[in-house]
């Protein structure tokens, strides 16, 4: 009797568990891209939501913690022309210190702060542009400037190791053609990809009106 009625529940908890595997497996595969080795046209949405994936542990609520809300505001992209799993290192490197910067907050602040990470994403006149920002204490003003500089970190030690900015802003920058800004104050930090719309995208005949679904 025991085992009939808590068979379904059973079989659905496996069926739930095997389709959330399976998404795992191919934002991974997304994320990771071993197979592009050279630019080719992306959408920037899916690697912005198969690194949100991977990192779903560290946004939930857990004991110790409320969740982190995710605000996607992504505007009509079209394919872009990228390396993308580079470009999905960077979106990774950008969100994990936003979490980090949340997570210090919420140790520190009452109940009633909601952390937030918005993401937002847009075809500007000559430029595709990716912000992404949280609602974290921010960075004060001496250090915004040290932030993409190899080995520099806010966080205490063992906690960080420097590198992650500095290595999402040489890939913006040196491999896209690109450009990686910070903008802080006391109630938050926003970081801005600028990705030229490239020549190589016009040969192909990629236009901003090439949207593509979001």
């Amino acid at each position: 009797s025991y085992i009939k009625e808590d068979l379904p529940s059973l079989l659905h908890s496996m069926t739930v568990g095997a389709e959330r595997i399976a998404d795992i497996i191919t934002s991974l595969r997304n994320f990771s891209r071993l197979d592009e080795a050279e630019q080719k046209p992306v959408d920037i949405h899916e690697g912005l939501d198969s690194t949100l994936l991977i990192l779903q542990n560290r946004l939930k609520e857990n004991n110790e913690f409320d969740a982190i809300d995710i605000i996607k505001t992504y505007g009509p992209l079209p394919l872009i022309s990228c390396y993308a799993s580079q470009l999905n290192q960077v979106f990774m490197n950008i969100l994990s210190n936003a979490i980090d910067a949340l997570r210090e907050l919420q140790s520190t602040s009452s109940n009633s702060f909601k952390a937030q990470i918005h993401i937002q994403t847009r075809i500007l006149a000559t430029n595709y542009e990716i912000q992404i920002s949280d609602n974290g204490p921010g960075i004060p003003d001496a250090l915004q400037e040290k932030i993409f500089d190899p080995f520099f970190t806010t966080k205490s030690v063992g906690k960080g190791t420097g590198l992650g900015l500095s290595i999402a802003y040489q890939i913006v920058t040196q491999q896209h053609n690109g450009m990686l800004t910070c903008q802080s104050s006391p109630t938050g930090t926003t970081l801005t990809i600028t990705l030229p719309i490239t020549e190589y995208e016009e040969n192909l005949g990629i236009h901003p009106g090439d949207t593509v679904n979001t």
